[in-house]
């Protein structure tokens, strides 16, 4: 494992087998032993630490291989330091990186989140759903003196499970020295609106927002002054908010300027966001890595949803230890009843005109379909028959602009005005809107809930008259996969009288992994890609590394100049008064993806540009594609890339 490390601390953890194998075929010179006199090495460090094995063989090696990358974590963290160092010496200044200690600032931590707790209840009506969410925080800040490991909280939306979650990792952290805590949450959409609510209570300066909107590894150099460019930040701070992509990512990666935060997950409380969302072509590795940071570095991680997977051993083969004791939530099963707030209704085949017609009879509404060309159609329909209120939002728009949308939407609604609002799912997981009608496209079980929560989300309305639609939509195929969970969901619907309550949830996962089975619930054969013989390691690091992908999107990143803000970071990136790596982070929610060829169409035809700094513009730097034409984005309908040889986006949406 050192000689993968050591042979990949530039380039990349090396496959055992074809890469590090044919460079030890090299003939060296003797090693010269002043080594020995310049390292004191304890013979302690050089002994293998006592392991908590996994059951399974094929989950053993991977835990050997996980290992190997640990190290790895810690050889090119230093090293990325040591040229910090170099760079900041030569050119006499110093490195502003330095974060806290989690342990020197937690006891500061928990009053700012408790005085916060203090307001919330003073403004708060005593209403039943009110006392309950102070029943469900008391009872998981209670068990945060539950011993280290993996905890579950299933929590219906509109439970509270945002702060309890973050009120237990702090009570959590402190009970057992923890270092830091990691929040991970699946969809950049959501990831502003958390960091946001956490800076306001905790305070900017221990919080660091890491999203995965722009990958780092394509900028990667080969001088040395761009690795003091890409020092990424190290997740050294004492609380980290970033996304599933980045997570799982990075403890499947190959390249040093992921794996270097590795060894900073060891000992932390990782909050896992909407747990559910985990693709299933990834689930059994991404399970894998959270249960072997659990058994073997220090790390508690809490599975956080309003829609439970099924994920516990021994039902889950290679699952989290999820037992009954490890749920931190006061029993589910009344949970579910209690903060039970819709009616479910089956509305069986809806064409758009259908969908408008009823949208137009509400004066408040959220249709969720499943693809961003439905949502667009769908809107533009809206706005051509003059439906007061049509609101669109989509991953056409950059997350600066949904936020502002999400605002006036939020706006719109408190002061009981029209709003119609046409989105994609990315509305469903996180986002805090609560609408008297829903209508869903069929989709997986999951989904439904979280549509669902959306819905008289405060519990202010009658259940019978908070009505949630499902509805196909026959000229909108949607994907395969999609259309084969929504089949999973028909058939354990038909077993349940309660489509959403946590019985029906557990047989839906069940039948999804079932249908799915082991192989595909691991696309990249990442559980496989660790042998060993009696002679030999066969460890298959960088075809991991290269291959695996929690999302598979396929999409090319474009910049939009939606404000003054990210205007001036690309000015200052110009003139060199930013770097490549500060305007990456700051132009994080400023970012709309499309597809790689239309993209290209947009950048021969002049509506795209590469944005760098001076003597440092090309496609070399291709996560600052920026957008030239204005007028191809849209404030109601987003950024138009489908006729990217047009130079107005009027004869577009018309």
């Amino acid at each position: 494992m050192a000689a993968h490390c050591i042979a990949g601390h530039h380039g990349g953890l090396p496959n055992s087998i074809g890469d590090l194998d044919e460079r030890l075929k090299k003939e060296l010179e003797p090693l010269d032993s002043v080594w020995r006199a310049e390292l004191s090495l304890d013979d302690a460090l050089l002994k293998l630490p006592e392991f908590a094995w996994a059951p399974r063989k094929l989950e053993r090696l991977f835990q050997v291989g996980f290992l190997g990358r640990m190290i790895f974590s810690c050889l090119v963290d230093a090293d990325f330091r040591d040229t910090e160092d170099f760079y900041a010496k030569a050119k006499n200044t110093t490195k502003d990186r330095d974060w806290p200690q989690f342990p020197d600032i937690v006891d500061k931590l928990i009053t700012r989140l408790d005085h916060h707790f203090e307001q919330l209840t003073e403004a708060a009506k005593d209403t039943p759903l009110n006392r309950l969410r102070a029943e469900i925080l008391a009872h998981v800040r209670a068990g945060s003196a539950k011993d280290p490991g993996a905890f579950s909280l299933n929590v219906p939306t509109g439970g509270g499970k945002t702060l309890a979650s973050l009120a237990f990792a702090l009570d959590h952290a402190r009970r057992y020295q923890r270092d830091r805590i990691i929040y991970a949450i699946p969809f950049t959409s959501v990831i502003d609106q958390t960091a946001s609510i956490f800076k306001n209570i905790l305070g900017e300066d221990v919080i660091l927002e890491h999203h995965s909107s722009i990958d780092e590894e394509k900028s990667v150099g080969r001088e040395a002054r761009d690795k003091l460019r890409l020092a990424m930040e190290d997740w050294a701070a004492p609380i980290v908010v970033t996304t599933n992509v980045q997570l799982f990512e990075s403890l499947h990666s190959h390249r040093p300027s992921r794996c270097r935060r590795l060894h900073n997950l060891a000992n932390s409380v990782i909050v896992l966001d909407e747990a559910q969302t985990i693709p299933l072509s990834v689930l059994r590795p991404c399970v894998a890595a959270l249960d072997e940071l659990t058994r073997n570095y220090g790390v508690s991680v809490v599975v956080c949803t309003a829609t439970q997977p099924a994920i516990a051993a021994p039902d889950f083969a290679g699952g989290l230890a999820l037992g009954p004791e490890r749920e931190l939530a006061p029993d589910p099963r009344r949970l579910h009843q209690q903060l039970r707030r819709v009616t479910i209704s089956e509305g069986g085949a809806r064409d758009d005109d259908a969908l408008l017609e009823e949208l137009a009879a509400s004066e408040q509404g959220l249709v969720i379909v499943n693809s961003r060309a439905h949502a667009l159609d769908l809107y533009r329909a809206a706005r051509e028959c003059g439906l007061d209120g049509a609101t669109h939002l989509t991953t056409r728009q950059c997350a600066a602009h949904r936020r502002i949308i999400l605002g006036e939407v939020r706006q719109a609604l408190k002061e009981d005005r029209p709003c119609r609002l046409i989105a994609t799912s990315l509305v469903e997981a996180g986002v805090d809107i609560d609408f008297p009608r829903v209508w869903r496209a069929r989709a997986g079980l999951d989904q439904i809930a979280q549509a669902a929560g959306r819905c008289n989300r405060e519990g202010l309305r009658p259940v019978e008259d908070s009505i949630v639609m499902i509805f196909d939509a026959p000229e909108r195929k949607p994907p395969h996969e999609l259309r084969a969970v929504a089949e999973d969901m028909v058939r354990v619907a038909a077993k349940h009288d309660d489509m959403l309550s946590p019985d029906a949830m557990q047989d839906y996962f069940g039948e999804v992994y079932w249908r799915k089975g082991d192989e595909r619930l691991d696309k990249f054969n990442v559980l496989q890609g660790f042998k060993a013989s009696a002679d030999e390691l066969d460890f298959s690091y960088r075809t991991i590394g290269e291959t695996f992908r929690l999302i598979e999107s396929g999409m090319a990143p474009v910049i939009v100049l939606f404000d003054d803000t990210a205007k001036d970071v690309i000015n200052r990136l110009r003139s060199g008064h930013l770097s490549p790596g500060a305007a990456a982070r700051a132009l994080q929610s400023y970012i709309v993806q499309i597809p790689p060829r239309a993209r290209a169409l947009m950048l021969a035809n002049g509506h795209v540009e590469f944005v760098g700094p001076p003597g440092q513009q090309g496609p070399d730097l291709n996560e600052f594609a920026v957008l030239k034409t204005d007028s191809l984005y849209d404030a109601g309908f987003g950024l138009f890339w489908e006729h990217a040889d047009y130079l107005g986006i009027e004869s577009i949406i018309m």
